[in-house]
């Protein structure tokens, strides 16, 4: 058995809840995050097992997107700014926290 085999690939509910709140936010704002984004955000509101690639995506998602939290409305409930939307469709910092624990335990496993 593989060890990945073993990894719980499907993400934890404060996730998939940041990523459905994305989604709200981007339909009531209509802005924020690309399809990849709107699709990243339906896999996880939907907690489904992702691909050891798609945590590394992930990762690396976040990594190129940190300088969006210094973006202005950021955060902003009443008036999120793009970032704030797509950062949410990604999983917010839970998520961020999430796919960095998840690479670390998979390292460089394929996808099955």
């Amino acid at each position: 058995m593989h060890e990945a085999d073993e990894i719980d690939l499907r993400c934890p509910q404060v996730v998939a809840d940041n990523a459905a709140k994305g989604l709200r936010l981007r339909a009531q704002f209509g802005r924020g995050g690309t399809e990849i984004g709107v699709a990243r955000a339906t896999e996880l509101k939907n907690r489904e097992k992702l691909a050891p690639s798609t945590i590394r995506r992930m990762v690396s998602y976040f990594a190129r997107h940190e300088v969006d939290k210094r973006g202005r409305n950021y955060g902003n409930e009443d008036n999120p700014s793009a970032g704030t939307i797509a950062w949410l469709l990604w999983g917010g910092d839970e998520g961020r926290a999430w796919a960095l624990e998840i690479k670390q335990k998979i390292g460089n496993a394929p996808d099955i």
